[in-house]
């Protein structure tokens, strides 16, 4: 496994590590010191050093600029964790190939998955005998596709199914300039691949996952979708972030909205006092993660901690708490009592949240968010957005935070949301049980990198 060292990528191939080692296949987890410690501490559902055929090879973290984020940004990507990325990739490219050298020797065959956007970091592997490789997309695939149908100039006519697409936001101040050359950097340096790998299910995104197969977007014919990847079945007795589970397991059902922008948003100050406002005004029942994106390197710097209105915490005790650090996201979305997500609408969240049938209101902020809100609200129709991309500049104000929040926990309208989610997400937990399509995608995939002959 070759992740990107950014949290929302490290998370999914980490739990890939798991679903993959349950087939007793030894995994070996390839990153760096800090983001390998980062990885394990974060995961959610499971404990990484209880299983014992994952391996964690810890290769020196290099040294790079490990800026704060700015909140005041007038692009919301996390501009603060290129330095990072950058030199990540390219000092990972030779540990990498001598990790694969090394275990080829002593492997029948040695199969290396790799993030989409760490291609760089693999580009040696392809001169090592009995090695395979594999791409996993960490997107959605209604993203993806709809990326290739806008860089491709529009020109496939779409299906009636996908006439969608035809709303979906530009791609202006979804990525920063800067960003493009650390694309272009992967781009240059893929070669070709065995697959394509999707943290989704044919029950969520069948339809794009068939389109990207059937026009040969990322150049491969093969495709499996074997998400969710997360647990998605959570424990009644969680131990982790007691605090959060204690305070939930005392509120009604589907009472609570859970507030949380993940790990790459930074919101102003101005904005964080507009949305305590709003949820205040709403009268609503919250958990509210405040906390800053993520810098390249979490363990090493200072963190902002952000203020909020006065008296605002003593106003709202008694139904509203607010988490400075790390949450049980899994845990807390898969609690009786959280009937809401207010969400950035990153591709972790959205399907953590479609697995466990909780309706989002889309506040997307940069890269595939804006793409992901469409397929949360308009295509599966299981969350209202907060505003049109268009007005992506504008501070939110408290009475529009409120009336949609109200829109999601207090009104018909959420409540059908909540029914439609529900019914999602029993599919969704269904398709990765045994007989499942997502556990026959996986098992599908398990078996073609078990084939005794690796040229078919």
């Amino acid at each position: 496994m070759v992740a990107l060292p950014a949290q929302g990528h490290l998370n999914q191939l980490l739990h890939l590590s798991r679903r993959i080692s349950a087939y007793n296949i030894a995994v070996h987890f390839a990153g760096t010191t800090t983001h390998n410690r980062q990885a394990k501490i974060r995961v959610h559902g499971f404990d990484p050093s209880a299983v014992t055929n994952i391996h964690f090879h810890d290769f020196p973290t290099p040294n790079f600029e490990n800026p704060l984020p700015n909140p005041n940004a007038a692009i919301k990507f996390p501009t603060q964790i290129l330095p990072s990325l950058h030199a990540s990739t390219t000092n990972l490219r030779q540990p990498v190939y001598n990790l694969v050298h090394k275990l080829s020797a002593t492997a029948a065959k040695l199969v290396v998955i790799y993030d989409s956007l760490m291609a760089y970091a693999v580009q040696d592997i392809y001169s090592v005998p009995n090695t395979e490789s594999y791409c996993f997309q960490s997107i959605s695939a209604f993203s993806l596709y709809s990326f290739h149908w806008e860089i491709t100039g529009k020109l496939q006519v779409l299906p009636t199914e996908a006439e969608i697409l035809k709303e979906v936001p530009s791609m202006e101040g979804c990525f920063p300039p800067e960003f493009s050359e650390i694309s272009k950097l992967q781009m240059d340096a893929r070669k070709s691949n065995s697959g394509d790998l999707f943290n989704t299910s044919r029950v969520i995104e069948g339809f794009y996952i068939d389109l990207l197969s059937k026009e040969n977007c990322t150049g491969v014919e093969k495709n499996w979708a074997i998400g969710p990847l997360n647990p998605v079945f959570i424990p009644e007795k969680n131990d982790s972030n007691s605090k959060c589970l204690e305070w939930l397991a005392k509120q009604g059902l589907n009472s609570v909205i859970f507030v949380s922008f993940g790990t790459t948003s930074s919101l102003s100050n101005e904005q964080i006092a507009e949305l305590a406002i709003g949820l205040e005004k709403s009268e609503q029942k919250f958990i509210w993660v405040l906390r800053d994106a993520d810098k390249g390197n979490v363990f090493e710097g200072d963190v902002r901690r952000a203020p909020l209105p006065e008296g605002f915490e003593s106003r709202v005790e008694k139904r509203g708490l607010i988490v400075r650090g790390w949450a049980p996201q899994l845990a807390i979305l898969g609690h009786a009592s959280t009937g809401g997500f207010l969400s950035h609408c990153g591709w972790n969240s959205c399907i953590e949240s479609i697995s466990m049938g909780v309706p989002i209101v889309a506040w997307p902020m940069h890269s595939d968010q804006p793409r992901n809100a469409v397929l949360m609200t308009k295509v599966l129709k299981i969350g209202v957005e907060i505003k049109d991309w268009a007005h992506r500049d504008d501070v939110i104000s408290s009475d529009e935070v409120e009336k949609v929040v109200r829109r999601l926990m207090a009104s018909e309208e959420g409540d059908v949301m909540r029914k439609r989610g529900k019914e999602l997400g029993d599919s969704v937990r269904q398709s990765v049980l045994e007989g499942g399509v997502s556990s026959k995608e996986m098992d599908s995939f398990i078996a073609h990198i078990s084939r005794q002959n690796s040229s078919s």
